[in-house]
């Protein structure tokens, strides 16, 4: 697997991300594997994620969910959310439901590729092999990115790319055999 989804961006700072769900390098739990998917047990629930040592200057957080592994030439981006205010430093288990439950208050989950404001779990094609889950904290310089509701993820990380100070990165597999 040798596509990095950062390989073409610019270098910024690197902090801590970390969970309690999910682990570096490791495959994702049954629970945040999405419902559409023929495993049983699977949530759609988005994982808890905890950050720390952002950048100085940072004014707000965007959270990312990307698979660019998914047999579409693009990828496939699992979830996106805005305006994250920079005095936060945790999203807990579940965060990304459909009512934005678990978000703190002035932020807002973008459409992902399957037009769903919400998180939507793993569902590698069976067979298809395994596939990396970035799950992504972005620190930006200003406390709203200034996209428009319904975005797609792919504008919001064009719209970031000057903005973003630092980034914290936590990697899941997930495969369907």
């Amino acid at each position: 697997m040798n596509n990095n989804p950062f390989s073409k961006l610019p270098e910024v700072a690197i902090f801590q991300l970390e969970s309690n769900d999910i682990m570096e390098g490791h495959p994702l739990p049954t629970q945040h594997y999405s419902e559409m998917s023929t495993l049983e047990g699977s949530k759609d629930l988005s994982p808890h994620l905890k950050w720390s040592g952002a950048p100085d200057g940072t004014k707000s957080f965007v959270v990312t969910a990307y698979d660019p592994d998914a047999p579409t030439g693009s990828g496939l981006w699992h979830w996106a959310v805005i305006n994250i205010p920079a005095s936060v430093t945790e999203l807990p288990t579940g965060a990304g439901d459909e009512y934005s439950s678990g978000l703190p208050q002035g932020s807002l989950q973008l459409p992902n590729d399957l037009r769903l404001e919400r998180f939507i779990g793993a569902a590698p094609p069976a067979g298809h092999g395994p596939h990396r889950y970035y799950f992504v904290v972005h620190a930006l310089d200003v406390e709203n990115i200034s996209v428009a509701p319904n975005s797609t993820p792919a504008l919001l990380g064009f719209t970031m790319l000057s903005h973003t100070l630092g980034r914290a990165v936590l990697m899941a597999t997930g495969e369907i055999k």
